[in-house]
């Protein structure tokens, strides 16, 4: 990665980040917990005589002052036995679900889910990211979880209801926008190498920059990520891509080393190389500028892969031609071939999502050819024409694609995308199945000439079709007929 490259982006970072938190007192704290919901879960522990606390994310949040709807309640003791008291005392509005090979309940109340699990320590071997487990103390359960703004518990218990318990000094971390292991990183990295992903997912989704000691860890550990499943995978990079601005996640997973891992084709486009002082540009960074611009427009997942994916086939497709210099021709449907086995490794799903992605992949340049030149009601006809119920989509992502520096190039793409829009707004609105899907199909060719599929029947098919999107024939019976004998004739099918 060029280092000027990376010093652009870390500007922009750091003047979009966002760390807005409160600092509460133990009183203040037990004010935000004063929900009928929290006290029964310490009078079911106090029942018991046990301590319990609510710890991870929904702490981390009431800082951060985000809403949050998952509710970790931590058991020094039983975490299903208190799980079990606190549904006698709700009543019979509460459901209980136990996960005994776990450890684990949840119980549903009003709309709430709370998940209880006894306080633990782990120890792992080298091959596997599940762990041995045994009971442990609160500080044990603390030094297993994954970051400290995560390891921050407060007590529910009567006698100590909002006091907040931060041995790694939480609070610290979330004032100053940092994301850092409670224990040596590489243990924890290597331990479980899952947690360099959700790394990266929370830097991403708080806006927040990686410690460097914990960054370095990640450079080292990135081989690791190999013993974690596709699947697991595959959620953070989801989340990571629903962020408001995914650059900030895939660039660190770039630098740290994990992209080249999990999604080489992405990582291949970061070069730039010169031929004659010619140079063409960063592609990798490229790409991320366009996933950010449709990331303000679209909370489509799939669209947004399609913004990530969308010029992976140049690398595979450029090429140096003396008289023009640089090319990527062709790169859209090299791409569109590449999207199924980069869904396949990824453990995406392989079916009309995949084939969307695909589909808008192959199609992304063809409004901009269009937009390049005068925009014909012609070309606009075929490209609605291929891209059917999903023109709109494709539309946006061509205009995302618009990155230019020169502000006159760029100015002039856009006002040619709205003609373009206009007139599929127009053609829509005349209903553009009807106008242009020919009124003779494929099975009255094959009866009417006694021909099977085959590629006689597909030209026959294609001359028509162009004929229509032509405008050069009135989608009518008796010219199309006309045109289809004349064509059946040049062929030798007809007399």
């Amino acid at each position: 990665m060029a280092k000027n490259d990376y010093l652009a982006i870390f500007v922009i970072w750091t003047n979009d980040n966002i760390k807005e938190m409160k600092i509460y007192t133990d009183a203040e704290l037990a004010q935000i917990l004063d929900k009928d919901i929290f006290h029964k879960i310490g009078d079911a522990a106090d029942t018991l005589g046990v301590e319990c606390y609510v710890v991870g994310g929904y702490v981390r949040d009431i800082f951060l002052e985000r809403p949050s709807n998952d509710i970790d309640v931590v058991v020094v003791g039983s975490g299903i036995r208190v799980a079990d008291e606190l549904r006698k005392i709700l009543g019979s509005k509460a459901h209980i679900s136990v996960f005994r090979n776990f450890g684990t309940a949840q119980v549903k109340y009003k709309g709430m889910e709370v998940e209880f699990v006894g306080a633990r320590k782990e120890s792992y071997t080298h091959d596997s990211r599940k762990p041995a487990v045994e009971d442990g103390t609160l500080e044990d359960d603390q030094n297993r979880r994954d970051f400290t703004i995560n390891a921050m518990a407060v007590c529910l218990n009567s006698s100590r209801f909002g006091e907040l318990v931060d041995p790694f000094d939480g609070i610290a971390d979330l004032e100053d926008g940092i994301i850092r292991t409670p224990l040596d990183p590489d243990i924890t990295f290597s331990d479980d190498p899952l947690r360099m992903m959700r790394c990266v997912r929370f830097s991403a989704q708080l806006r927040f920059f990686i410690d460097d000691e914990t960054f370095e860890a990640l450079e080292r550990n990135a081989e690791r990520i190999k013993i974690v499943s596709g699947e697991r995978i595959a959620d953070e990079l989801n989340k990571i891509m629903m962020t408001p601005q995914p650059s900030r996640g895939f660039v660190e997973l770039h630098r740290c080393g994990l992209l080249q891992l999990i999604l080489p084709e992405l990582a291949a486009l970061d070069i730039v190389d010169t031929r004659n002082g010619r140079a063409h540009k960063n592609n990798f960074y490229h790409t991320l500028e366009v996933v950010d611009n449709i990331c303000r427009k679209t909370d489509n997942l799939w669209l947004r892969w399609a913004a990530m994916l969308h010029d992976v086939g140049k690398t595979r497709s450029k090429r140096w031609e003396p008289a023009i210099g640089w090319t990527f021709h062709n790169h859209n449907y090299i791409g569109a071939k590449m999207v199924p086995e980069i869904f396949r490794r990824l453990k995406q799903p392989m079916d009309a999502k995949m084939k969307y992605v695909q589909k808008l992949v192959d199609l992304h340049m063809r409004p901009i050819a269009i937009a390049d030149n005068e925009v014909t009601d012609s070309a606009v006809r075929r490209l609605l024409n291929d891209a059917g119920d999903d023109i709109d989509d494709l539309m946006t992502l061509c205009e995302a694609d618009i990155t230019s520096k020169n502000e006159v190039r760029k100015k002039r793409f856009l006002e040619n995308f709205r003609v373009v829009r206009e007139k599929l707004a127009d053609l829509k609105e005349r209903d553009y199945k009807r106008l242009l899907q020919p009124c003779i199909d494929g099975n009255e060719i094959m009866e009417m000439f006694h021909l099977p599929p085959s590629r006689e029947v597909g030209t026959l098919k294609q001359t028509l079709k162009d004929a229509v999107l032509d405008n050069r024939v009135p989608n009518e019976r008796g010219p199309l007929m006309k045109l289809l004998m004349e064509k059946a004739r040049k062929m030798g099918i007809a007399e």
